[in-house]
């Protein structure tokens, strides 16, 4: 399987990552946005972050060039139709997805694979009402935060989806250096269904909002457990929004089971805007 071009549609944390990842691998890759704005900050994030990577050794000038020359900034009406895979990677609201799933349907190439780097959505849903031809080549594919040194990509299959297609992704981001994995599309994946176990005893540690207990928390989990992170650093690094959604989500998906019921925790650090470290404050507070 060969991999030339990639649209990505979403220029967030992740699509920005997804973006840079893929034009380090020598990929051509548009980035486009609702807001096209997003997509030129993305854009200059990219620079700022190849350019750090330059100042550090960890790659040459040429690299840097290589890699901004294969991203290209482009408005959501006025993407190539032509490339070999698309990974949307916008908010996660199940319309919005599905309608723009259906939009891609019509004005893509046949060739074309659709996925998904949704958390929690099922991707047949997104899926379903697709062409048979298309339903065939549409998966998910679940990147991790940050995109660029992550190695983990969960390749979700729908009942529709070829296997085929599934394996030859498998071997090609094998062959990048990502560590693929193949499952089906059951609520959360394989990370985000076990991961909610690994946040939601911390919160019932916790209890309440207390920053002590919060420290002491990710540091038995780090210095104990042998964590590379403690539940609450990366949650702030995810996106505690993004964590209380995926959670919420996950929870609703096992008809309201105990196990990944939501901590009110999450609920009141989104509601005060207090969602991890894009923001400056979550569970820690971080320097803009």
């Amino acid at each position: 399987m060969e991999i030339n071009k990639v649209l990505i549609i979403g220029a967030g944390t992740m699509g920005r990552g997804i973006a840079q990842w893929f034009a380090q691998q020598g990929v051509i890759v548009e980035l486009t946005d609702a807001v096209s704005e997003m997509a030129i900050k993305s854009q200059k994030m990219i620079a700022d972050s190849l350019n750090t990577l330059k100042a550090k050794g960890k790659f040459t000038e040429a690299q840097v060039t290589a890699t901004l020359n294969n991203l290209k900034v482009v408005d959501l009406e006025n993407y190539s139709t032509d490339s070999d895979l698309v990974i949307e990677a916008i908010i996660e609201d199940l319309k919005i997805k599905t309608d723009l799933f259906l939009k891609l349907d019509k004005t893509m190439s046949k060739h074309t694979v659709l996925a998904s780097n949704t958390s929690s959505i099922p991707i047949t849903t997104l899926a379903r009402n697709l062409s048979k031809g298309r339903q065939e080549k549409t998966l998910g594919l679940h990147f991790f935060n940050p995109a660029t040194i992550m190695k983990l990509v969960e390749i979700i299959e729908t009942p529709w989806s070829s296997k085929e297609l599934a394996n030859n992704l498998k071997t090609w981001f094998a062959a990048q250096g990502k560590k693929p994995a193949i499952c089906k599309d059951y609520p959360g994946f394989i990370v985000n269904r076990v991961a909610r176990n690994f946040y939601g005893e911390a919160f019932q540690v916790l209890e309440s909002y207390d920053q002590d207990k919060i420290k002491e928390i990710d540091e038995v989990m780090t210095e104990v457990g042998g964590f590379k992170m403690g539940p609450f650093t990366l949650m702030d690094l995810i996106g505690i929004d993004i964590n209380y959604d995926v959670t919420c989500s996950v929870w609703n998906s096992y008809y309201n089971d105990p196990r990944f019921r939501p901590h009110r925790v999450q609920r009141e650090m989104v509601d005060s805007g207090r969602i991890g470290k894009k923001v400056g404050k979550g569970f820690y507070s971080y320097d803009k």
